[in-house]
């Protein structure tokens, strides 16, 4: 296998930092650094449901996902100013959204509705995984405060959810692409999978040639190792065992 652009083994993470509590405001919040994609995170609590869970007796966890304008090496126009998302942004934010809520008890938040903002600040690659990753530590953070405040009675996360890209690099697996990577890929793939190693959503695309089943086993074992690092430091970031 030829070197990787950053010079990494194919199994290492790029440098990953969770540092919760960054907003002020938020009930909970994590900005996320993966190599050099930051994402800032953040969780707020509203005590609503949309109308089709109303008098249902469960919550609802939500999200929305943009890129600031210089995340890029270029400026990108606000979606805002254009008047309408774009097809990528809404898929990430229901992607986010549904990850999280692989994880929670609904029933156990009551008729609450938590939304999760995830601003890209900087993007390098990897910026949806970065998303999940970072918004379970402002989700958990949210959680606790509901506790604190006697809003909730039981935490309603039932376990842990990360997401991390892999690929076919040169023909071989590697972890954790950045751009540059990512660009240059024969396939890539994102796992989202819980602290219980299960499954909550694979997307995995050949970008030329297709690639065998053999090679997707290789990128999930690859991503299982990743996500394993992962779920240690969102332990750390919210300060459980």
């Amino acid at each position: 296998m030829s070197p990787r652009p950053s010079g990494r083994a194919p199994e290492a993470l790029r440098p990953v930092t969770l540092e919760p509590g960054i907003a002020r405001h938020a009930e909970g919040s994590c900005l996320i650094r993966m190599g050099h994609t930051e994402v800032l995170c953040t969780a707020s609590v509203e005590g609503r449901v949309p109308a089709f869970l109303r008098n249902s007796g469960q919550g609802w966890v939500t999200a929305e996902y943009g890129m600031l304008p210089r995340a890029t090496h270029t400026r990108g126009e606000r979606e805002a100013a254009r008047g309408r998302q774009s097809g990528r942004t809404q898929e990430i934010q229901r992607l986010i959204g549904r990850s999280l809520r692989a994880v929670v008890d609904r029933a156990a938040m009551g008729e609450m509705t938590v939304t999760l903002d995830c601003d890209v600040i900087t993007a390098d690659g990897g910026t949806r995984c970065a998303a999940i990753t970072g918004a379970w530590v402002a989700l958990h953070l949210a959680f606790r405060h509901c506790l604190r405040m006697n809003i909730l009675a039981t935490m309603p996360l039932r376990d842990q959810v990360a997401a991390v890209s892999c690929g076919l690099w040169n023909g071989s697996p590697v972890l954790d692409l950045d751009y540059e990577e990512d660009s240059k890929a024969q396939a890539d793939a994102n796992f989202v999978l819980t602290g219980q190693g299960r499954l909550v959503e694979v997307q995995a695309t050949a970008e030329g040639t297709p690639f065998a089943e053999a090679d997707l086993l290789g990128l999930l074992r690859l991503a299982r190792q990743g996500t394993e690092a992962l779920f240690r430091l969102q332990r750390d970031a919210v300060g459980i065992g």
